[in-house]
């Protein structure tokens, strides 16, 4: 019987981690890595999101390699991130959220809390969806932060 393993990857506000677990749970590998962040202003938080998927791959890779595991035998994979937003032009390419004006620049982070405005006037509105987020729209979400581009 070949051996099955499964990969978790949760991406977070400073790091990407990976675990690599028997399909007992039992996490037989661990790896994290740094994620930049740019805060050019109050209230203002940016990644690269090349970054974010080169330490995703890199702890991926790190914690599997300490697990002893080979490729073929992970038979899934998990993801869970923070609420971030990533914007691309047209063509893919990254495109500036960062008042820097620098591309590499450009994800908003979910602590990023310069679209505060959109995010009351989205709770003004009293839109039935609010019913099932507290009540409240934050400036975390991403409709507050599309409302602001």
């Amino acid at each position: 019987m070949t051996k099955q393993f499964v990969c978790a990857v949760d991406v977070g506000t400073g790091s990407a981690r990976a675990g690599i677990l028997d399909t007992t749970g039992t996490l037989l590998g661990r790896a994290e890595r740094p994620i930049a962040m740019n805060q050019p202003k109050p209230d203002h938080a940016e990644h690269d999101s090349r970054d974010i998927w080169s330490a995703v791959c890199t702890a991926v890779r790190a914690a599997r390699e300490k697990a002893g595991v080979e490729p073929e035998d992970i038979v899934g994979i998990s993801f869970d991130a923070t609420c971030s937003l990533v914007v691309r032009d047209r063509q893919g390419g990254q495109l500036s959220v960062s008042v820097t004006g620098d591309k590499r620049w450009d994800t908003v982070v979910w602590l990023d809390h310069r679209a505060i405005a959109e995010a009351d006037e989205c709770t003004a509105s009293g839109h039935a969806v609010l019913n099932y987020i507290g009540g409240v729209m934050s400036p975390a979400m991403a409709t507050p932060k599309l409302k602001w581009l």
